[in-house]
């Protein structure tokens, strides 16, 4: 039901302006002046006695007039344009109305109340006191900020607005003081709808006039005068944030209590408490607890970041209405990431009386645009019917070079976006380095195939749109020595310990090290060990060293490359910035899957390699190797940094001397694979469950060949290894057939496996991305001489015409499908900003 007392743009208020007309008196009641709007019009007064009564004297008639005048006051806030407030509250019997008080205490240009309804709250001995005393508590007991009469009043007394459903309508209604805003009437309302049992007032409620004071609302100066903040009652945000104040949040204190004891939660300073939600994926934590810190693709939610304050200047004084926009809308997305969220599925969660609920559903529109063009919600794998953004950000046409994990996440982006996207792939497949076999009776990736911590990960994200289970890698790792006996673990945590020791050495060493004074990793860690040894005058056992080695190959194995080619000042450059937390899981239904999800509905046209680009021109121009061109607004190279160390594109003009040097500062990692299938699973009894083991090499040289076994079947339903090799290994097994690297892998696995009979493996692969034309690597890392800047470089776009994307271009997340797959969001979410 609709309040339609007091206020202009509505009918009755039309009724009252014709009775003011016949020279009724304005302290009546029936008035046509607005809080909001500033209304200069007076009905004269007129001074001719009624039939029967003498002619007053002058000086009364004087006098009268004089009364008259005090009967209104205009509210003392500067700037504000109620010249004739309205009290909004009416609680106290003497209430002013829209009449005279001794004071209007304002709290947007538009809400007013006088100062007999302040006195009925405010003061012991009245009938509100109660009320107000046991909100404050409320207040107090849950929330940081000061529990005045205004924001009792804005929290408990304002009415709720809101909006007409109706698709040719739309306009905002302000309900009666009894009635309770809830989501499932904000999302259902039409005007005139029947609330309490009261009747419509008419056959098209629709064709009302809206308040006048709405209008107003838009303004930018209207912001500028609320005296308070937003605060959203019920916000799907609030089960995520139970450790923050809520008012620090934008979410109201006197909201019904948490189960969790907020005490207890905000005085933990020792560490952050995730909150369990029901049916939310627990690797979503969008949101940092109080005190944590280091955690991939999380926000404060206390706090705006430095692109949001680019964005919105002007909540950099007061962030609170941002945030609590904000923090609703990344809630409602990661409660249910498998459909757009759209404003109007947002707008219905906005819980907050008054005209400022107006401004928040108008903020909204902007906030979730921009978080949706940044990657932070409506990603994934998900296809919309609609643009998700106006024209205004959205390029005509783009071209994508490259249908790897990079390349389909810009093209899916873009497209949704409601970009014209095609995608050039100079293979036969899509996918890039993510390349999945299936021959072994299970799928095993050529490429990647391990998520390295989900929690925020993007990869989680795909999985859940998809239904997709991940499993869940277990920490034991037996190391096995070729004999057949397994490591004691003793000495492998104790040399897994001095190994670290060692890094932190190098790390402290690097710390007042320049470019120009860098040196190969592996130089350093033997300077570094020796060192130790000579100052500790320990002497590390021949298995010791043995397990040293093994540790090596794992740091050759994440490099993708020998440790002599490796930074030693920028090989973990990449840690200094947050990185994903949480379980390493393998993706046994592969990436693939993924990625052909984000393939479906794009323009990509395989065989189709690119041997030029001209961006001289308005346009970009491309050129395939077989003659086709096509032109775009905007084109995005994804391929693999070798292939342009190589010179495999010719761009013109030629790329900037700058973005060439970053090129060639970066070193282009390989590890290869080794997959095989067997009668049985002649490995179970001795792993005992675990998901893989390690391989102690017998001496130096045989550092990196096969140093780890996974176990491809986590259901132990297949008999399935998988095995990598790593550093000089790659080199020194490149020429080999297939069958002699099956044959030198057999051969480790039956020293390990002395003890028993280990059978001829019935099928295997090998895999050669070494000699692969359009990869020719597996992952960049950091060469000595160079830095993690070479990557921030890679990812400059040049002249706003052609941008760049892929694993090497992403200096925080580099070596990884993730570190792809965000850095297409990324060049995606920059093309829509230019």
């Amino acid at each position: 039901m609709l309040s339609d007392a007091d206020y202009p743009g509505n009918a009755s208020g039309a009724r009252r302006a014709k009775k003011r007309s016949s020279g009724e008196s304005p302290g009546d009641g029936q008035s046509l002046r607005s809080s909001g709007r500033q209304i200069t019009v007076r009905v004269k007064r007129t001074n001719n006695p009624p039939p029967g009564q003498s002619k007053r004297k002058a000086t009364d008639t004087e006098e009268e007039d004089d009364q008259s005048e005090k009967k209104y006051r205009k509210c003392e806030k500067a700037g504000c344009s109620a010249t004739y407030p309205v009290c909004f509250a009416s609680a106290s019997e003497r209430c002013a109305k829209n009449g005279y008080t001794s004071r209007w205490y304002h709290l947007s240009c538009g809400e007013h109340f006088c100062n007999e309804c302040f006195d009925h709250y405010y003061r012991s001995h009245k009938d509100g006191y109660e009320t107000f005393a046991a909100w404050k508590k409320v207040w107090t007991s849950n929330g940081k900020s000061e529990p005045s009469l205004k924001a009792f009043m804005a929290d408990q007394q304002l009415p709720f607005w809101v909006q007409c459903t109706k698709p040719d309508c739309g306009k905002w209604r302000q309900l009666t003081k009894e009635i309770q805003l809830t989501a499932s009437l904000a999302e259902t309302y039409r005007c005139g709808m029947k609330l309490s049992n009261i009747k419509n007032e008419g056959p098209d409620q629709c064709s009302q006039p809206e308040d006048l004071r709405v209008a107003e609302v838009a303004d930018s100066w209207w912001h500028s005068m609320l005296i308070l903040p937003p605060l959203f009652k019920d916000s799907p945000a609030t089960p995520f944030l139970v450790a923050y104040y809520p008012d620090c949040v934008g979410m109201s204190p006197s909201g019904p209590p948490s189960s969790v004891s907020l005490t207890e939660l905000r005085a933990d300073h020792c560490r952050a408490v995730q909150p369990q939600i029901p049916g939310l994926c627990p690797y979503f934590q969008p949101f940092y607890q109080p005190n944590e810190c280091g955690k991939a693709l999380c926000v404060r939610p206390d706090m705006m970041e430095l692109d949001e304050l680019y964005e919105f200047p002007e909540f950099s004084r007061d962030p609170t209405m941002y945030l609590a926009l904000r923090n609703l809308i990344l809630a409602s997305w990661h409660k249910n990431c498998k459909e757009v969220l759209t404003s109007q599925k947002c707008a219905q969660h906005i819980i907050v009386r008054g005209l400022v609920r107006v401004r928040c559903v108008q903020e909204m529109e902007r906030v979730l645009s921009f978080m949706t063009r940044k990657g932070l919600i409506n990603t994934g794998v998900l296809a919309v019917k609609q643009p998700l953004l106006l024209e205004r950000y959205r390029s005509k046409n783009v071209i994508v070079i490259g249908a790897g994990a990079s390349g389909l996440a810009a093209a899916r982006q873009l497209q949704n976006f409601g970009t014209q996207v095609m995608v050039l792939e100079a293979r036969e497949r899509i996918g890039g380095r993510v390349w999945d076999d299936i021959s072994l009776g299970v799928t095993v990736g050529r490429g990647a195939q391990i998520v390295n911590g989900c929690v925020n990960n993007p990869i989680a994200l795909m999985c859940e749109q998809m239904d997709i289970k991940m499993h869940k890698l277990g920490e034991r790792c037996d190391l096995f020595q070729e004999g057949g006996q397994i490591t004691d673990p003793a000495i492998d945590k104790r040399m897994d310990f001095h190994f670290n020791a060692i890094l932190d050495v190098v790390s402290e060493w690097r710390k007042d090290k320049s470019q120009n004074q860098d040196t190969p990793l592996g130089e350093k860690v033997q300077e570094v060990k020796k060192n130790f040894l000579q100052e500790s005058g320990i002497q590390f056992s021949e298995l010791e060293e043995k397990v040293l080695q093994f540790h090596l190959s794992n740091l050759e194995f994440a490099c993708g490359s020998t440790l002599d080619q490796v930074s030693a000042r920028s090989w973990d450059h990449n840690e200094f910035f947050a990185q994903f937390s949480g379980d390493h899981t393998l993706l046994t239904k592969g990436y693939s899957v993924l990625l052909h999800k984000l393939a479906e509905g794009l323009d990509i046209r395989t065989n189709c390699p690119v041997q030029a680009i001209d961006y001289s021109g308005d346009h970009v121009k491309v050129t395939s190797s077989k003659g086709s061109h096509w032109t775009a607004q905007k084109v995005l190279v994804t391929v693999p940094l070798t292939l342009l160390q190589k010179n495999m594109i010719q761009f013109n003009p030629p790329l900037p001397e700058r973005k060439l040097k970053a090129i060639h500062s970066l070193g282009t990692g390989i590890i290869e694979k080794i997959a095989l299938q067997f009668p049985y699973r002649f490995w179970d009894n001795k792993i005992q469950g675990a998901d893989y083991f390690g391989h102690i090499p017998p001496s130096p040289d045989k550092r990196g060949m096969f140093s780890v076994f996974y176990d491809m079947d986590p259901q132990g339903k297949q008999a399935v290894l998988m095995s990598v090799v790593t550093g000089d290994a790659v080199t020194a097994l490149r020429d080999m057939e297939d069958k002699e690297m099956v044959d030198e892998c057999m051969k480790v696995l039956r020293e390990l496996f002395k003890e028993q009979e280990v059978p001829e493996p019935l099928h295997f692969f090998v895999t050669h991305w070494s000699k692969d034309m359009w990869s020719q690597m597996s992952y960049s890392f950091v060469k000595m001489g160079g830095s993690g800047e070479a990557y921030d470089i890679l990812a400059e776009d040049v002249q706003g015409k052609v941008f760049f994307a892929g694993e090497a271009t992403n200096r925080h997340f580099p070596q990884t499908v993730t570190g792809a797959y965000l850095s297409g969001v990324r060049e995606a979410s920059k093309m829509a900003a230019m």
